[in-house]
């Protein structure tokens, strides 16, 4: 068993850039410390620059990410593209085991929606790195993890409404942060 009865697990999932990096920003913002964000991005491309790949070391990393945080106290959010044929095993596991509540949720963003938001991320390099065709290449329309385990969020769900949603489903909006 993983965490306690008082600590959330929420899992955002969904195509690059259908906007889970920002609605984790979010919920930490609007939360405040003690919320830990578990990006698949960060532990895969930055600590251990690795492709996604079945099977590849990332997958546990971010288990044993979110299980460390979790048994810590924190309120944890893993996020990434977290492709169902590669994490379902892990993501399954986890939240199996998680004492507290668990959360996932499915950012549906048709590709062509994804092509608009991610042309307005501000990093250059990052857009001359990552270029419409490989959003096109990455893109998996509706990568549901079996069983519906999943809450779809639509494209057409404001990044306000989506935070606020997930908050008030979670039970965030209701737990004081501890400030660390």
């Amino acid at each position: 068993m993983v965490g306690t009865e008082e600590t959330r697990l929420i899992v955002l999932h969904g195509n690059s850039a259908s906007g889970k990096s920002t609605v984790a920003a979010g919920l930490r913002d609007r939360f405040g410390r003690n919320l830990a964000l578990v990006g698949q991005d960060n532990l895969r491309r930055t600590v251990l620059r690795e492709r996604d790949r079945p099977g590849a070391a990332n997958i546990g990393l971010i288990g044993i990410t979110a299980r460390y945080a979790l048994d810590a106290g924190f309120h944890t959010v893993v996020e990434g593209i977290l492709y169902a044929d590669r994490y379902t095993a892990m993501l399954q596991d986890l939240v199996s085991e998680h004492r507290g509540i668990s959360r996932c949720y499915y950012l549906d963003v048709p590709l062509q929606e994804t092509l608009l938001r991610h042309a307005t991320k501000s990093d250059p390099a990052y857009l001359a790195q990552v270029t419409d065709q490989h959003l096109r290449d990455w893109y998996r329309e509706r990568d549901l993890l079996p069983d519906g385990v999943e809450t779809i969020v639509e494209a057409s769900s404001t990044l306000d409404n989506t935070v606020q949603r997930i908050m008030r489903e979670t039970g965030l909006d209701t737990v004081p942060p501890i400030n660390r």
